[in-house]
């Protein structure tokens, strides 16, 4: 990833480092993420592309004939975030966005965490955020991390911008987790810690986070809007797949080991190990 210090969230065990939508008017939903989220095009095609930053694949947005909209209540995508450098960057995002008229959806103080949440012209979320430091973070004795939802002050991190003209996302911005809706906790937990190996970093209600290395959450899963909800075909627009790239050689032969013993089935691919969580969610283990 060039020669930009990678981020914390990116030095663990596992990290997720792409994402795949799939959209039904990719023309407008890829102008959305080049001219306001700040990606590039790396890659096109009459049904899809791959956007990044700098060269390095972050998104790829595919189209299908026979795509339908996924209802709000479905398993999938609760939103994917961007993880910027520093402040400067997401103070700098938040100026061009508001420039440019974007309707945001949030802001929160995570303590971790400073974000800035909106959608995408088909509902897909996106989290625009930066950490703080990992020696500010407070962690119990158990290895969990103390988050919360407090509000963030936009006007002030918008003063602080430099206020100079927009070129897109700086170099080094990464996905820094991706946070799914499921239809369960108790199995979103017993498939992404007991099977794939993450620790359970926080819970709030509805909800847990889940990490490697003590990084507040690479994965997270809640049911706030998809209580009850069953596995997604593969029409739906929304979130295809993902990927979790492995670091650690040994923490990835012990999730396929897992894998195995739970009879789970799997593709290994020259992308990696691809398989689907339990609503039907793609992923790919990688290394």
């Amino acid at each position: 990833m060039s020669k930009t210090a990678l981020p914390f969230a990116l030095t663990r065990p596992a990290h997720v480092n792409q994402t795949h939508l799939v959209v039904t008017d990719l023309d407008s939903v890829s102008a959305f993420y080049r001219t306001i989220i700040g990606l590039s095009t790396l890659e096109k095609s009459a049904s899809g592309e791959v956007l990044g930053v700098n060269g390095v694949p972050l998104l790829t947005l595919t189209t299908r004939g026979d795509a339908v909209r996924a209802p709000r209540n479905a398993a999938g995508l609760f939103h994917t975030a961007f993880l910027v450098p520093d402040r400067a960057a997401l103070a700098a995002w938040l100026a061009h966005a508001a420039h440019a008229g974007v309707r945001l959806d949030g802001a929160s103080d995570h303590l971790v965490s400073e974000a800035i949440y909106l959608s995408d012209p088909e509902g897909n979320g996106i989290e625009i955020y930066r950490d703080r430091q990992p020696d500010e973070w407070t962690m119990f004795p158990d290895g969990t991390v103390q988050m919360a939802t407090e509000g963030l002050d936009l006007q002030a991190l918008y003063d602080s911008a430099d206020k100079g003209s927009w070129s897109g996302m700086r170099d080094g911005t990464a996905i820094g987790h991706i946070h799914l809706q499921v239809g369960n906790v108790p199995e979103a937990d017993a498939f992404y810690r007991d099977v794939l190996g993450l620790k359970i970093m926080a819970r709030y209600p509805g909800a847990s986070f889940f990490a490697t290395g003590g990084y507040h959450h690479h994965i997270a899963a809640n049911i706030w809007n998809s209580r009850g909800a069953g596995t997604r075909s593969d029409a739906m627009t929304g979130l295809s797949d993902y990927s979790l790239h492995f670091t650690d050689k040994t923490a990835l032969e012990q999730a396929i080991s897992a894998l195995d013993k739970q009879e789970i089935a799997t593709n290994r691919t020259t992308d990696g190990i691809r398989l689907r969580d339990p609503w039907g969610i793609g992923l790919t283990l990688s290394a």
